[in-house]
Formats: structure tokens, C-alpha cells, sequence
């Protein structure tokens, strides 16, 4: 479960650079939001820094796992959508 704790904690940090750094997510993030991409970053790292706290605590490991799956499956998605489109 320690690797589970690291991906958290590491998912988290990342997460939270969404908001100390915006503009290094910029890039990567226009292709799947090209439309208000600012609004997603800060959505994208929201999401991240919960996951990443859920994956720290065993209590919510179960439900963070989970969530950490939809959430990249939905973003694989979004980017392959969007690739089709371009």
C-alpha cells in the first residue's frame, strides 16, 4: 500500500501545481479543452489533488482507485475525441 500512498501524494502534488503553475499545463491541456482551457486546468487539478489525497488515506483508497480510473478513462476520451476532430 505504500506505492498506492506515493501515487497519492505524488498525484496530489500535481494536482496542486495546476494552480501554482497554470500556464505549464497549457499545452497539454488544449488539445482535450480547447474551449475555456484556464477553467479546466483549474478543474483537472481540483480533481487531481482530491484523488490524490483519497489515495492516501486507506479509508478512501477503495473509492479514489475507482475515481482515479473514470477520471483517466474520461480524459483519454476527451483527447481522442478531440484528436478526431482536429
Amino acid at each position: 500500500m505504500a506505492l498506492l500512498r506515493t501515487a497519492g501524494l505524488v498525484l496530489a502534488a500535481t494536482g496542486a501545481a495546476h494552480f501554482a503553475a497554470p500556464k505549464a499545463f497549457e499545452p497539454i491541456s488544449r488539445l482535450p479543452f480547447p474551449r475555456n482551457t484556464g477553467a479546466w486546468i483549474k478543474r483537472n487539478g481540483a480533481t487531481e489533488l482530491a484523488l490524490g489525497v483519497g489515495l492516501t488515506v486507506e479509508r478512501t483508497r477503495k473509492a479514489a482507485l475507482v475515481g482515479t480510473a473514470l477520471y483517466t478513462a474520461w480524459l483519454g476520451a476527451r483527447t481522442a475525441y478531440h484528436l478526431r476532430s482536429a
